[in-house]
């Protein structure tokens, strides 16, 4: 019941942080106008986003350890936040499919989907959290204070904080179902990520021999 209770906590501060840098993220919007965001602008807001939430994630944990840093709220919240951003990179190659389906339709619009930046911002973010359970001194700061307090005065507040409960439930939902479908995947001993689809260049799908594979691909 702790478990579960923790990772609704999770939940509720996720999707509230979620909202704040929502709107940081619109204000960037504005200011960029219609030119879209480059791959560079993409993983540099993602990264941004990630460190900010592995940050607000620990301060969180401290939270509810009290004066002692608890290594249980702390490793439950790494396995939280690795299903967290593997399941947000697995909905990036779903729609990386989907736009390489629409491609035609789309014209030459360029997607922003970067393996090897992805797996670099996750193992970014992740490194961070370890970093902070040698020095938790260094989460304490400025921005990630604000988040902190911001978060936990939304969560108070009689509406949207009922609202980011409701949103907290599901997420833990989802984050059940996805722990039994790892379970199952380490079973069965089939791959977390896979995906086996051709690129465009120039507006011609790029051919490949019968014994070549892209990049992205997975054997099992």
């Amino acid at each position: 019941m702790d478990l579960l209770n923790f990772i609704f906590r999770l939940g509720v501060v996720f999707a509230i942080f979620g909202f704040l840098f929502g709107l940081f993220e619109f204000g960037l919007t504005l200011l960029r106008g219609i030119r879209p965001k480059t791959i560079a602008e993409e993983y540099a807001i993602k990264g941004i986003k990630y460190l900010f939430l592995v940050d607000v994630t620990f301060l969180f944990c401290l939270d509810l350890s009290g004066e002692q840093i608890s290594m249980y709220n702390l490793i439950m919240a790494i396995f939280v936040l690795l299903t967290y951003f593997i399941g947000k990179f697995q909905n990036r190659q779903q729609q990386l499919v989907m736009f390489q389906m629409m491609g035609n339709q789309m014209g030459n619009k360029q997607s922003t989907f970067n393996l090897k930046a992805e797996i670099a911002v996750i193992g970014l973010a992740v490194g961070l959290f370890v970093l902070f359970i040698f020095f938790p001194e260094y989460a304490s700061n400025p921005a990630s204070l604000w988040f902190h307090e911001s978060i936990m005065d939304i969560e108070d507040t009689p509406v949207f904080g009922f609202i980011f409960k409701v949103i907290g439930f599901f997420f833990l939902v989802s984050m059940i179902f996805k722990m039994i479908n790892a379970f199952g995947l380490l079973l069965t001993g089939r791959p977390f990520m896979q995906m086996r689809s051709g690129f465009k260049q120039g507006g011609h799908q790029k051919e490949k021999k019968d014994d070549e594979f892209d990049d992205y691909e997975e054997l099992n």
